[in-house]
C-alpha cells in the first residue's frame, strides 16, 4: 500500500460535518422543504450523519435518500467489469424541494453531474445545492459545492481515501499517492 498522510480524523470530520449542517440550517431556506441525498457509498453515510445534526438544529425531520450513478456515469463503458450497482432511495417527492446532494470528494465533477441527472429522473426540485467534505479540486466541470468541509489541494496523481466508519470501521481522511499502473504481471 502506498505512504499515506492522515489529513483529517474522526473529531475533524465531526466538526466539519457540525458545520456543514449549521450553513445548511442558514442557507437552504424553509426546513420543511429541504432534504438530503447521499451519493453512494459513503456520500450515503455522510448523509444520514448531516441528517441526524440537522434534526438536533431545526426540530424537524428533514427527508433522506440516496442515489446511485452507476448507469449515470459518463465512463460507465470505460471501465473495466461490470459496475457494481446500489439501489436508490427517494421515498419523497423532490419536486419544488431544496435538494442537498452529499458526497465524500468532490474531484473533477462527474460523479455529481450524474448524481444530478439520477436526481432529475425522479422530479424537478426547486434547488439542488452540494455538500461535500472534501474538495480537491481539478475540476473538469463547471461545479462548485455550496458547503465544503474542506479543502484538500492535491496532485493529479494523489488520490483522497474517505473511510467511515458505518463501511470501513473507523473515521478519517488519508492522501496517497495513486499508484501506478504495471505491466508486469502480478505474483
Amino acid at each position: 500500500m502506498p505512504d499515506t498522510n492522515v489529513v483529517l480524523d474522526r473529531e475533524d470530520m465531526r466538526r466539519m460535518l457540525t458545520r456543514i449542517a449549521h450553513e445548511i440550517v442558514e442557507n437552504a431556506g424553509a426546513p420543511d422543504q429541504l432534504a438530503l441525498v447521499g451519493i453512494h457509498r459513503r456520500g450515503a453515510v455522510l448523509a444520514a450523519r448531516l441528517r441526524v445534526l440537522l434534526a438536533e438544529l431545526h426540530d424537524v425531520d428533514v427527508p433522506l435518500g440516496d442515489v446511485d450513478i452507476a448507469f449515470y456515469r459518463d465512463d460507465v463503458t470505460l471501465r473495466g467489469g461490470a459496475p457494481v450497482v446500489h439501489a436508490t432511495h427517494l421515498d419523497f417527492d423532490v419536486d419544488g424541494r431544496t435538494i442537498v446532494i452529499v458526497d465524500d470528494v468532490l474531484f473533477t465533477g462527474r460523479t455529481v453531474r450524474a448524481a444530478i441527472e439520477a436526481l432529475f429522473d425522479y422530479g424537478r426540485p426547486a434547488r439542488v445545492q452540494l455538500a461535500v467534505l472534501a474538495d480537491r479540486g481539478h475540476r473538469e466541470l463547471p461545479l462548485r459545492p455550496d458547503y465544503v468541509g474542506k479543502n484538500l489541494p492535491t496532485a493529479r496523481g494523489e488520490r483522497v481515501f474517505v473511510q467511515v466508519t458505518e463501511i470501513d470501521g473507523t473515521d478519517c481522511v488519508t492522501i496517497a499517492e495513486q499508484p501506478r499502473a504495471t505491466t508486469e504481471p502480478l505474483a
